[in-house]
């Protein structure tokens, strides 16, 4: 796992833009701590800091070239299936100076072109420089685990991991003020769409390619999730629940390759369960890590992760915090995003990849399951809403009748009520209408009343994620992927596990077993009694019972107590000072006013988060505009 960077310079003379690759990729140390390379010429400078995976030695340092010099590449990522290539370019006389998977992706590209990219499981951003066709390929994994951004002009075009570079490559900072109205509803910034104005992200499972003397750039897909019509000669559940553990091991094993210390988050989960049988199949004594909450035990689910750690006699760690562990991390996260970023449960990740650090380099993950087998509590209500109607009438009834309580988050009882409220809200509303509503944390008409010049309409954006999604509830499933896993979930982890030099692969996103999973009819996932069912069924044989009679809990940061004491002082005196917040301009200060007041009452309701939303933003915009 690395970090990439790049300056093109469409015109002679602009050697000073070129040098500044030099601060941009040492903004992403943490990246990749392990070695640091840089490459320029007249029109091209190219940014590298590794973490040191696969060929740990010098020679697999990058900006990587071949023999006759004409290709640069840098490479962030892995090629997990890179050894089966290897050996065949190795028949065709290709003759390899390291053991790397980065030198096969450029021998690839070298014999294949753009179309390499489908012969690589795994996941990456990368970019490949034609010294003599003055080009540059840059590209995208699949599924998006993987940042790369760019901005370009009439004179440059830059790109890079992270903001933070290519801020350092000195391009205008200008505030999206529609992206900054979706993620005041969403609490992150949806896959698409930036905070600061004229900045991309390529897209997942797309390539651009630059041409330096006429300024072009192309920009084409090679990858979608596919949609299909499951109805239509669909397995067998039997025959699809064998697929489904078939792919799922040979993606396990795939992703234990590398020349470094290797481990598995568990968390007592059926996801990570599951991945530390499968992998404990092919490594002996395995690593594995799980977190734990002193301060609240009901949360806790280190028993479940102990009980399969004990089946598999894997290398088991449990870190146990305290609030105070999580509240002592806060200013280590803001300081390390550099796009706005309120999923606080990045808290908890942040925490877990530092200490599993300290043992390990690489570790497995969980990641997409839900999403691919829907496993969250909104597919649950979504379900019953479309299978359900009558019992869906009752809770809807229910949810009137309690119409007076308050719901929050900050409780159990609490929150059953603001489920119940949320699930009568949705029950009225078109699928598509439902989606969004259930993704948002706050609502559109709420989230513009916080900002001082009410911003363009987005509904075009929010279109783009909810408009595919049918009868058939693989739609909603798909929007998930696009959607949740690509701006929240793979955001989260990778930001996180960077912040501290951690590799995170997620075997439930290997191509492969995505693609077949969107094949399968949506009852094969859920139905009335079970939610990712097949993956239940796949694995029921190799895990502890005790694991299927569990029920699933989220935990929730704290940021309830938080905000109302220990970061009262951040709230008031800095962040949300009202002198502050009349000289940016930005905010409607009656508004943010009305919501602190609200924060600090006897019913403070979501306030909580959409608070936190706003000083994640506040952090950012001092540490990068002020």
């Amino acid at each position: 796992m690395c970090g990439i960077a790049g300056i093109i310079a469409f015109k002679q003379g602009l050697d000073s833009k070129l040098q500044m690759i030099h601060t941009a990729t040492d903004c992403m140390a943490k990246r990749g701590p392990d070695d640091r390379g840089i490459f320029i010429d007249e029109s091209v400078a190219l940014g590298h800091r590794r973490l040191s995976i696969i060929d740990v030695s010098h020679n697999a340092a990058q900006p990587m070239t071949e023999a006759t010099g004409r290709y640069q590449i840098i490479f962030n990522g892995e090629f997990f299936n890179y050894a089966d290539f290897r050996k065949q370019l190795i028949n065709d006389g290709i003759v390899f100076r390291t053991s790397s998977d980065t030198e096969v992706v450029l021998q690839l590209y070298i014999k294949y072109g753009v179309d390499c990219l489908k012969m690589i499981n795994g996941f990456f951003a990368l970019a490949i420089y034609d010294s003599w066709e003055k080009t540059v390929f840059i590209a995208r994994d699949r599924m998006g685990v993987k940042p790369l951004l760019f901005w370009k002009s009439d004179q440059l075009f830059c790109f890079a991991s992270e903001i933070k570079s290519l801020l350092a490559m000195g391009i205008p900072k200008r505030i999206n003020k529609e992206t900054l109205h979706l993620y005041l509803q969403l609490n992150y910034v949806p896959p698409g769409e930036c905070m600061l104005e004229d900045v991309y992200k390529v897209s997942p499972g797309s390539y651009l390619i630059i041409n330096i003397l006429s300024s072009e750039i192309t920009t084409k897909s090679y990858y979608q999730i596919p949609v299909l019509n499951t109805c239509d000669a669909a397995p067998s559940y039997h025959k699809a629940k064998e697929h489904i553990a078939e792919l799922m091991d040979k993606s396990v094993e795939r992703r234990l390759v590398g020349d470094v210390p290797l481990g598995a988050f568990l968390s007592g989960g059926l996801d990570s369960s599951v991945i530390v049988a499968l992998a404990s199949k092919h490594v002996t004594q395995l690593n594995t890590y799980s977190i734990g909450f002193r301060d609240d035990p009901h949360f806790d689910e280190t028993h479940f992760a102990e009980i399969v750690a004990k089946k598999y006699k894997t290398n088991h760690h449990v870190f146990r915090l305290s609030n105070d562990d999580m509240l002592g991390c806060i200013f280590d996260v803001l300081d390390y995003i550099d796009e706005p970023f309120a999923d606080s449960s990045a808290l908890n990740v942040f925490i877990l990849s530092r200490e599993t650090k300290k043992h390990v380099t690489v570790a497995l993950s969980g990641d997409g399951a839900d999403e691919l087998f829907g496993g969250y509590r909104k597919h649950r209500a979504e379900w019953m809403i479309r299978n359900r109607k009558m019992f869906s009438a009752v809770l809807s009834t229910s949810a009137k009748l309690l119409g007076g309580l308050e719901g929050s988050r900050h409780s159990a009882t609490g929150n059953r009520f603001r489920q119940l409220r949320r699930f009568n809200d949705g029950a009225s509303l078109s699928p598509a209408a439902r989606y969004w509503q259930w993704c948002c944390i706050t609502g559109a008409n709420p989230a513009a009343q916080l900002m001082k010049n009410m911003p363009e309409p987005v509904d075009e954006v929010i279109s783009n994620y909810v408009r595919n999604i049918n009868e058939d509830f693989n739609s909603v499933l798909h929007a998930d992927m696009k959607l949740v896993l690509t701006g929240d979930m793979l955001v989260k982890v990778d930001q996180m596990s960077m912040a501290n030099s951690l590799e995170v692969r997620n075997p439930f996103l290997d191509y492969e077993l995505v693609d077949y999973a969107f094949s399968l009819p949506a009852k094969y996932k859920i139905n009335s009694k079970e939610q990712k069912r097949i993956i239940r069924d796949a694995f029921r044989d190799l895990l502890p019972p005790e694991l299927f009679s569990r029920s699933k809990k989220g935990f929730e940061v704290p940021l309830l107590r938080w905000l109302t004491t220990s970061l009262q002082p951040l709230i008031n005196d800095e962040l949300l000072e009202e002198n502050f917040i009349r000289e940016q301009g930005i905010w409607n200060v009656e508004t943010v006013k009305a919501l602190k007041s609200e924060l600090i009452s006897a019913h403070p309701g979501d306030a909580a988060a959409r608070v936190w939303a706003l000083i994640v933003f506040q952090y950012w915009y001092k540490k990068y505009f002020s």
